[in-house]
């Protein structure tokens, strides 16, 4: 199990996970991090999550992937 971070940035600002989450691998960090934006995304808010990236980090520091928010939401019409 590795201990990994999800940060979520745009060009105003950072959500840092001070947290983190346990994975086992790779695709399960990218699953939890798909999990968190769709949860954000379906939060009633103001925010326009298009602009918005998830930068998965391990307990080093070192980015591991980058999701963008894009990828849960589809294009814009």
């Amino acid at each position: 199990m590795t201990q990994v971070y999800f940060h979520c940035s745009n060009t105003r600002g950072v959500l840092m996970d001070r947290r983190g989450t346990s994975v086992a691998s790779l695709s399960e960090a990218c699953e939890a991090a798909t999990r968190m934006m769709r949860s954000l995304v379906a939060t009633v808010s103001l925010e326009d999550w298009r602009d918005w990236a998830v930068h998965v980090s391990d307990e080093d520091g070192e980015e591991i992937v980058i999701l963008p928010f894009a990828f849960v939401l589809g294009k814009a019409h």
